[in-house]
């Protein structure tokens, strides 16, 4: 642990209502940061005191930060002011649209260390919903380093042949138009305050196309399927208003005793295919 920023962040006073916890681990700020290469523009989301700030700074281009914390705001700006190639913002992720930042290059990377309670609707606002094939945010992503809880980690990479029952909405919705993998475990102590989980990074690489053919009936069959866990697909999609699930099933080799959580999203695909012959 660095000592420069364990004493930094113990001066300020962090807000709960924000969901701030400081990352103080001089190695996990190194291999974030390590990311950024010398040509890339980067956006950062809850830059917070600016300790990944002061490397992404050294380490890429350009930094755009969004910052809300009007404290952590007077130290970014104290701190880090002068630098040319940093441009602070007071703005929220979940209102900005990525296109009126001020980036040059028509691809840039994410770095995020955000509140773990609004990490759904984030991924969203960056890459859109399921079926949304062409997303103005997501259209201007490489890349996103993102810093979220263990569990929510493991579900965001989790697939049909995962073990414990992390396969989801989340997943499907992570998945669609990237490759995703965990890249660094951080425990809960390379934080200051420590919150009560570990966390992990989760890389996603952004493909231009997505993983399967975005059908109509796409999103209101990964919503019906893992909307009730515990029902076999059958009664989940009967359940979700659909009608002639049997034969779409049957259409599709799916047992309709089988769990939602069993089907890759190729299958799903393929099953919400067969479900447009009927609804």
């Amino acid at each position: 642990m660095s000592l420069n920023y364990i004493l930094r962040a113990k001066k300020f006073k962090a807000k709960k209502s924000l969901g701030q916890n400081f990352l103080i681990d001089e190695k996990i700020i190194d291999f974030i940061s390590s990311n950024a290469k010398k040509d890339d523009e980067i956006l950062e989301i809850g830059p917070g005191l600016g300790f990944v700030t002061e490397q992404l700074i050294e380490n890429s281009s350009k930094v755009v930060a969004l910052e809300i914390d009007r404290d952590a705001i007077n130290i970014l700006n104290k701190n880090l002011g002068d630098k040319e190639n940093f441009h602070l913002i007071e703005q929220d992720i979940l209102k900005t649209n990525i296109n009126d930042l001020p980036f040059t290059k028509d691809k840039i990377k994410v770095i995020a260390n955000i509140p773990y309670y609004i990490t759904s609707p984030i991924l969203v606002h960056l890459l859109g919903e399921i079926d949304e094939l062409s997303h103005k945010n997501r259209s201007r992503i490489s890349e996103i380093i993102l810093m979220v809880q263990l569990e929510v980690a493991n579900r965001i990479v989790a697939n049909e042949n995962s073990q414990n029952k992390e396969y989801g909405q989340l997943s499907i919705l992570s998945q669609m138009y990237c490759d995703v993998e965990i890249i660094k475990k951080v425990p809960k102590n390379c934080f200051s305050p420590a919150p009560k989980v570990d966390s992990a990074l989760v890389k996603f690489t952004i493909n231009e196309k997505p993983k399967v053919e975005i059908t109509r009936l796409l999103k209101r069959t990964v919503k019906a399927i893992f909307m009730a866990r515990r029902k076999n697909v059958k009664n989940s999609l009967l359940n979700a208003g659909f009608i002639e699930v049997e034969k779409a099933l049957e259409n599709t080799g799916i047992d309709k005793m089988t769990r939602g959580e069993k089907l890759s999203l190729e299958k799903i695909q393929q099953l919400s295919v067969a479900l447009e012959e009927f609804n």
